[in-house]
Formats: structure tokens, sequence, C-alpha cells
């Protein structure tokens, strides 16, 4: 439970996100909807920019991973191959007494409306049994609304890359190890969503599947497979990596993201899936969480953090899938393997046979197939190891866009109490985002409105800056209330035109500005020739 001093920050952070044009909520002058938000100008701002740097990072600045754009619509047979339609679902119950409709796994967390005390957190109504809710939502393709024509809101955008595995793969000339990147909104029927924007029904998801060969194949190829510290980056990809070795590649590599738009290691907090905890076909997950201030606390009082992203590493089970209910090969064809394979004495091909054949008939089995189907399926795999022939295993870094921005706002909302010569206090807020996702990267402002000559030069060096970042013009209040409007909005830098700009001091300071940095109001003058590379460094 939250204690009070949290419940106001985050009430806080919510009035600040309301009044400051970042969130907004959806429908609201109809008096909303629960479970679906609107980025206002701020926060659009804010969330186009941090899609753009995981695009950037994941796709434009790597050689080995292609992007994908698919729509949110798909053929029904997908979210049966993927368990969907039969698994995914959330425990529910409803209250006899309140009538509230709740997860019965947070029964605990949900406060009964029909308590008095906001501090209630448990309803003590009698309740219905558990039963399964179907978190998908559902709608209907074309004009009959029969079984037919049911299909479905994507409920997450990995499904997408493994249907269009084989296109991607033979359209972008690519070799595993390779990766498909994609951000798109997902859609969840959530019983209960809650905490701001963290648990939505409308959100948008930023995945990546990194392809890779199987253990077996990689040391039929290098005689061996390399596997890594838990702790710690591994370096530059290795060809003779395992699963294990690009798990935590992948795992270090997003944390170094969330570093570099300014959530530090101490922000973060690490959850290593136990072996109740992870799927039947996964061999590893680690969750990054964000120490939100509504995440629960440990025995020592201190934040454990809620999910930003998960890492799995999901062996082949999403290709296998959709291979076994579209009849669609699935496999690749790597060369290098069928030249090792014929290579290696027969003792090691049976060894490697022997541990391909047992995983692919776990699979088999776990997924429904009969013994005597999925040995004989199973053997027919193994076989393939010898032609050269695999399904790729897949890592998968799954980040959710939406809890990224409510993560960036907390962790940049700071307040500031100054007292003036007089004794009078103020506290004000600031909004401390990294240079590289700040909504707005720099405040244009001259010293004064009604000076045609300040507005003028003023206007210039915005449009100087604008083809390059976004800027706001404010001439509106003293200087003073300007820089604390553009603090608030998580400006980083602001420049002041003034009349030393116009030289009216001394021909030394002609076309020089004042540069202030948010963080330290540290002010300085620069030309303004210079003005642009000096901020471009900074926000890049």
């Amino acid at each position: 439970m939250a204690d009070a001093k949290t419940a106001d920050l985050m009430e806080k952070i919510v009035s600040l996100c309301k009044r400051r044009g970042f969130i907004f909520q959806s429908s609201e002058i109809y008096g909303g909807i629960n479970g679906f938000w609107d980025y206002g100008p701020l926060g659009a701002e804010l969330k186009r920019n941090v899609k753009e740097l995981w695009w950037n990072t994941m796709t434009r600045q790597r050689e080995d991973v292609a992007g994908l754009e698919a729509t949110i619509i798909m053929s029904p047979k997908i979210w049966e191959a993927s368990g969907h339609v039969s698994t995914f679902s959330d425990p529910m119950i409803d209250c006899k007494t309140c009538k509230g409709r709740f997860r019965a796994d947070q029964i605990d967390e949900i406060p009964c409306t029909q308590k008095p005390s906001k501090s209630v957190k448990d309803c003590h109504g009698e309740k219905t049994a558990p039963r399964a809710f179907n978190l998908m939502f559902q709608t209907y393709v074309g004009p009959v609304q029969d079984d037919s024509a049911i299909a479905y809101l994507r409920p997450e955008t990995a499904q997408a890359i493994f249907a269009q595995f084989k296109n991607v793969l033979e359209t972008s000339r690519q070799k595993v190890p390779f990766g498909i990147a994609q951000i798109g909104k997902a859609f969840r029927n959530e019983v209960t969503p809650r905490n701001y924007t963290f648990r939505s029904r409308e959100f948008e998801q930023m995945e990546l599947e990194f392809f890779i060969k199987p253990d077996e194949a990689i040391e039929a190829i290098h005689g061996s497979v390399v596997t890594v510290p838990t702790t710690g980056h591994p370096g530059e990809p290795q060809p003779n990596w395992g699963w294990q070795a690009w798990h935590q590649y992948w795992v270090e590599e997003r944390v170094r993201f969330y570093e570099g738009i300014g959530l530090s290691r101490q922000t973060l907090g690490f959850h290593v899936q136990t072996a109740e905890e992870l799927a039947h076909y996964a061999r590893a997950t680690v969750d990054i969480l964000f120490k939100f201030p509504f995440s629960k606390r440990d025995e020592k009082g201190e934040l454990k953090g809620e999910e930003l992203e998960g890492i799995a590493a999901r062996s082949d089970f999403d290709l296998s899938q959709h291979q076994r209910f579209s009849g669609k090969a699935m496999g690749v064809f790597d060369d290098e393997l069928r030249a090792a394979w014929g290579k290696l004495p027969k003792e090691k091909q049976d060894d490697l046979w022997r541990r391909y054949y047992e995983n692919r008939k776990k699979y088999l089995t776990k997924s429904g197939v009969p013994d005597e189907q999925a040995a004989k399926q199973a053997t027919e795999d193994a076989n393939g190891l010898a032609k050269g022939q695999y399904i790729p295993h897949v890592i998968e870094p799954s980040a959710g866009v939406d809890r990224l921005i409510l993560a960036l706002i907390a962790n940049a909302y700071s307040e500031e109490t100054k007292t003036d010569e007089k004794g009078k206090s103020e506290t004000t807020v600031v909004m401390k985002f990294h240079p590289r996702v700040a909504p707005v990267k720099v405040g244009v402002m001259p010293l004064l409105k009604n000076k045609p000559e300040l507005v003028k030069k003023a206007t210039e060096v915005r449009d100087l800056l604008r083809p390059w970042m976004n800027v706001f013009y404010d001439d509106g209040g003293s200087i003073g209330r300007r820089y604390a409007r553009q603090d608030e909005a998580g400006t980083p830098y602001c420049v002041t035109i003034d009349f030393d700009t116009l030289g009216e001091k001394g021909p030394e300071l002609l076309d020089t500005v004042t540069l202030r940095e948010r963080d330290t109001t540290k002010q300085e003058r620069v030309k303004i020739s210079e003005l642009l590379p000096r901020l471009l460094e900074k926000i890049r």
C-alpha cells in the first residue's frame, strides 16, 4: 500500500501532466473512459522523441536489425497459434456488496466503491468465484457479425514479426543472427486499469525479436558455445555466442539505452524470473524495473520497482507454433552449418542430433502433439541439421512506451523552493528531462515584446534553430516567469535576446545572446553563429 507521501507525489505528477499538457484523460468532456489516455502537446513531443531514439538505436545504428510496421488487426489464426485465444486471460471476480469487478489476484489493492474512506483497500463483501476473462478486444471484419468474421485487436506487436519473419529475412538480405523491430499500438481489455498510465487498455510497445542460431548449430560450427558472466556487458557480439550470451547482451544494451535518456541504474531494478514464473517455452527472462512512486517496497522500505521491459529468451517456440498452425516452413538454411556438420566426428554428430531432437520433442509434446507424432517430427527436425536447416531461436526485448513515458516524467519531477531578499518563499516545479527526450529543446525569448528590434532578432534566432530542434517562442511576462514556465515544461535551455544582442553596450557583444541552462541556472553569452552547433552537441 502506498504511503501518504507517495500518494501526494503521484497526485502532484498527475496534476502537472494535466496542467502543462503532458497527458489528458481520454474523452474527458464526456466523463472519461477508464484505461485510455491522450497525450497533449508536451506529452506528444516527449513520446515521439522516445520512440525516435529507440528506433534509431535499435535499427538505424545497427547493421543486424530491420524494421517492420504491421497491422493492428490480423488473421485470428495468428492468436490461436500464439496461445492468446485459449490462455491470454486474467482471473476475474465480482463483489456482491459493492458490485465492483476486480482481478482476483489483486483484490487487496483495489478499493471497494462502497467504503467511505479511500484508505480502505480491501473490500470485504461477498465475492463470486474467480473465472477466466480473456484480455483481447474482439471485433468483426466485414459486414456480417458471425463467428466466421471474428477478429481481435492485437494484444502485442510481437506476433506480427514472427508471422512476417520469412518475408523480412528474404527482402532485407539479412542472415541469422539478426533482428526485426517494431513500434506500435496494442490493446488489452484489463479488468482493472490502474496506476495512472502504467496499466492501460490501449498502449504502445517497442519490441525487438532478435533471431539467433540454436546452441547445437553454434557448437557444430565453432566447436563450443561461449557463455558470459551474468553481470556486466559482454562486449561486441561474437560468432560463437549461444542464447545465454545473447540474452545477457540485450539486457545490458537495454540498460544502456535507459541510461542514455536519463534513467540511471539507481532508478532501475532487476527481476530474474524464477523457474515457476517463466513461460513454459522460455529459458530465461529478466525484467527491467523502474522505481515508480507507487511501487511496492521491500522489507527495508526501499522501492522495488515495476516492470518497464522484459528481455526473454523464448527458444524457437514462436516460429515453431506458426509453422505448425500455418503449414508454412519457418526454418532457415545455413550453408556454414551444413559444411561444418560434414566435418564432425560421428559421435559429435550423434550428441548434437540427440540434444536437438530432445528439445524439439519437448516443445511438440508440451504443445499437445501426441508422443508418436512428436517423436517423428522431432526426428525430421534433427535430421535437418546435417542439411544446414534449423528453426531460429529468439531473444525478445519488449518495452512499454507509455510506461517509459511515465517513468521519465516521475524521474524528472523535482521541486525547488527559493526565498527572496524579503523572506518570501516560493516553490516551483522543475522537470529535469534529459535533453535527448525533452519535449522542447530550447525556449527563445526577447527581453521585451514591445521592442520591435528585439522581437525581430528573436524570431531570426528561432527560425535558425527550428529546422533542427523543437523551439518554443515565449514573449509573455517577466523573463523570470518565462524561465519558470520553461523549467516546468522540462526545457533544458533558454536563449534570451536583449539589448546587448543589438550591440548597445559595445560592439563586442553584438549578435550574442544569453544561453541559460535549466538544471544549473547558469547563464553565459554565446555568439549567434555558434548557437546551433553548441545546442546540437548538448541535445544529441
